[in-house]
């Protein structure tokens, strides 16, 4: 069955939610930069996701009863996706800027995007963010730290699967019960590497690290699976483009860190590959309405005729309207 045209402003709703979640994670992670000479990243990593959990579980209250074990196994994977991205992103900018980082990082949501293509404009637009990373990549020498750079892939191989989870849990329900579970599960899986420090943090740093954890995780992670639920895998791993852009600009304005040419050239292609994908795929849509509402009249017809219209459906017991079908990448 093919997936359900998305509408324009589906997609421009899925992009405000996608950057504004994007400007929290990369300041937060700006912020928590702070506290790894004092801690270590891995430990800040899971004392913000702790605080995040608690924050989401108090204010959410999700139900535990009534799921079935698909979507618990849901849950559990976008937890720990959420678990391994953090930590890697965190080890990562630990040792290289963030801008290049955050970059390289993104090429999990680029290879999502690519995978579940359909259209060669689309596959173009991920070639080009992809071309943005190289460019990245290709920066000065001094910027190359391989442990630095494995931490990072190992978040982008974390943020792929994130992208397809996203989506999978949004739309799973109406409401972030799902949500509030991963993170919870999150927390439980990073509190191990964090629980040894807890004694150690000092009150001020406590007050940020609760900062860091609604800005960088709470909120950014709602506003992500409402994104999920709004679109597709396939578009918002697009739109996580705008995550290298940001994070350039954060490293600047906030750790003082300064790309060369080329990497800024190659930030430039990325967060312009995600304002084509809004293009594309509204536009994209914007025809898919057009020739399904011509169309629209004949099936009416068809179905008054042959009792498989909306009418058809009633007339059986089943609905008038069924939900759309679930995105192929998933």
């Amino acid at each position: 069955m093919a997936q359900a045209a998305l509408s324009p402003r589906a997609v421009l709703g899925a992009a405000a939610l996608v950057v504004g979640g994007s400007a929290g994670v990369q300041v937060s992670a700006a912020l928590s930069s702070r506290l790894f000479s004092a801690y270590g990243s891995f430990a800040v990593s899971g004392m913000r996701m702790a605080i995040a959990a608690v924050v989401l579980l108090a204010v959410i209250r999700p139900r535990l009863r009534g799921r079935g074990p698909g979507e618990w196994l849901g849950i559990g994977l976008y937890g720990a996706a959420m678990a391994v991205m953090n930590l890697s992103l965190y080890a990562a900018i630990d040792r290289i800027p963030l801008g290049i980082a955050v970059t390289l990082e993104f090429l999990g949501p680029c290879a999502v995007a690519l995978a579940a293509t359909r259209r060669l404009r689309e596959a173009g637009v991920a070639l080009l963010a992809l071309a943005g990373v190289a460019l990245i990549s290709a920066g000065p020498l001094g910027y190359f730290d391989a442990a630095g750079y494995a931490a990072a892939l190992c978040a982008a191989a974390a943020f792929g699967g994130y992208t397809l989870l996203a989506a999978r849990v949004g739309k799973a329900g109406s409401e972030l019960d799902g949500l509030a579970l991963s993170v919870g599960i999150a927390a439980a899986l990073t509190l191990p590497l964090a629980a040894p420090h807890v004694g150690e943090v000092k009150p001020a740093d406590l007050g940020l690290l609760a900062v860091c954890a609604v800005v960088g995780v709470a909120i950014p992670c709602s506003l992500d699976t409402l994104a999920g639920r709004l679109s597709s895998a396939r578009v918002i791993g697009t739109l996580f483009a705008v995550d290298p852009a940001m994070g350039a600009l954060v490293g600047f304005a906030l750790l003082g860190e300064r790309l060369s040419p080329a990497a800024l050239a190659g930030v430039l292609l990325v967060a312009v590959s995600g304002a084509l994908v809004v293009w594309v795929s509204a536009g994209g849509a914007g025809e898919a309405d057009g020739g399904s509402a011509a169309n629209e009249g004949g099936a009416a017809g068809q179905g008054a005729a042959e009792g498989t219209g909306a009418g058809g459906d009633a007339a059986r017991g089943g609905p008038a309207g069924s939900p759309p079908p679930a995105d192929p990448a998933l």
